[in-house]
């Protein structure tokens, strides 16, 4: 049997970089005031047609749908925000009318070609911020990205940000826009051509050299944005500029999301290739009410673990240690296994992490694979111990062994918290 494609197993090795990713966000998001919330893999289809678009290529190339036995229409989630607001939603987490700060970390499902950083199954982990209106909203999460970047040591990137306005702007701009690029249909991209009237927008994110010619003499977005539009965007840049957050203007920048208005970012890296987006989001002041709930401000982001974890693993992997046991408990002998077991929870009580062989090997055997997984200390347990009512302990730094009595292993255990004190 074989993976399906666009799928990964995520092995013992790797998995220690992913917690280690997922305890510093969690320390970050505690710091902050953040809440984890858990939303199901599975939600209803409509619940992503009406908060990412029909006009988007998730909504009509890349979802996972299915009918479900009883008729169901289900969708693997794409993404994570549309969920966190039909939850917010549901729960009725905005009656007592204050600001609620989220983030969440799970797996997201879209049909694409797989490639480095984009698997079929990946994983977000994102925040949202529900309830104000405030620039200083979208300069804070912004600030959380950073920060969480710099904790972990990811230092090879730039962020890029833009106001996409509020609707009415942007259809009025959309209007101007396709009339610019009809004189040119025959000249854009297959891709672009097809969204020019579905979702134009996407055209700006081209990365066909002819149609970002034709693009760059025409209208620009930013000119259709109304003064509050502007304003907004110039306090949330003036914000950034306060916190030391280096950023560049991009007014080409938009979200593949339909729920996005006023500020959209994303944070890009140079060590990707074309894939080189890890961070983005952005605010959605009208997704709650367009979902059924109230007139509720939001912004947030997602980052993308894959991704990210391409950028940082080599340092990562400098930086943190394989799991390795303090002690390697070595048995030889018929009689040993009561005893064996009883020491093992007194380790567990205490905390003192061990590994148990189970492989019936000689004794020499056990040894060696004891220094091959970075124990420090040997515990071995034959008949002649459990005869004698001891436990001989190796420390095998040094070769040094010292035997203990089963009757009180008060010294025992207080030999191996001194090793673990050195560490």
């Amino acid at each position: 049997m074989q993976l399906l494609r666009g799928t990964k197993d995520i092995l013992p090795d790797e998995i220690i970089l992913w917690q280690y990713i997922e305890k510093t966000a969690a320390k970050i998001m505690k710091l902050a005031n953040y809440h984890e919330i858990r939303t199901p893999i599975i939600e209803s289809t409509s619940l992503f047609k009406r908060s990412i678009g029909n006009g988007t290529d998730i909504v009509n190339k890349e979802m996972y749908n299915f009918i479900d036995q009883n008729s169901r229409e289900i969708t693997l989630r794409p993404e994570g925000t549309a969920s966190v607001a039909r939850a917010f939603i549901n729960s009725k987490l905005y009656k007592n009318n204050t600001t609620k700060r989220l983030w969440y970390l799970g797996p997201m499902f879209r049909y694409e070609r797989p490639q480095q950083g984009r698997q079929r199954q990946f994983h977000q982990l994102g925040i949202e911020c529900i309830g104000s209106l405030n620039p200083i909203a979208d300069a804070e999460v912004i600030r959380i990205a950073h920060k969480l970047l710099d904790e972990l040591e990811c230092s090879d990137y730039i962020m890029e940000i833009n106001s996409i306005g509020h609707l009415r702007e942007r259809n009025k701009y959309k209007q101007s826009f396709i009339e610019y690029l009809e004189p040119y249909i025959k000249d854009l991209d297959n891709n672009s051509r097809n969204k020019l009237y579905t979702n134009p927008l996407k055209i700006l994110d081209s990365k066909n050299t002819k149609t970002q010619e034709i693009i760059h003499n025409g209208p620009c977005l930013y000119d259709y944005l109304e003064t509050p539009s502007k304003k907004h965007f110039e306090k949330v840049c003036e914000y950034l500029e306060f916190l030391n957050i280096k950023y560049n203007i991009n007014k080409q920048l938009v979200r593949g999301l339909d729920y996005y208005n006023y500020t959209a970012f994303e944070i890009k890296t140079n060590s990707l290739g074309t894939q080189d987006t890890i961070c983005g989001g952005g605010r959605y002041d009208s997704l709650i009410e367009d979902l059924g709930g109230p007139n509720i401000p939001s912004v947030g982001w997602a980052i993308g673990i894959e991704r990210l974890l391409i950028t940082i693993k080599n340092e990562l992997e400098k930086k943190i240690e394989k799991n390795k046991p303090l002690v390697y408990l070595a048995v030889d002998g018929q009689n040993t296994e009561k005893e064996i077991l009883n020491i093992i929870q007194i380790l567990e009580k205490k905390n003192i992490s061990y590994n148990l062989d189970l492989d019936n090997n000689s004794l020499q055997k056990q040894l060696k694979k004891a220094d091959k997984q970075g124990a420090k200390a040997c515990v071995i347990l034959r008949d002649y111990e459990v005869k004698n009512n001891c436990i001989t302990l190796k420390q095998l730094s040094t070769s040094e062994q010292k035997q203990f009595s089963t009757l009180n292993l008060d010294d025992l255990i207080q030999t191996l918290e001194n090793i673990s004190s050195k560490l």
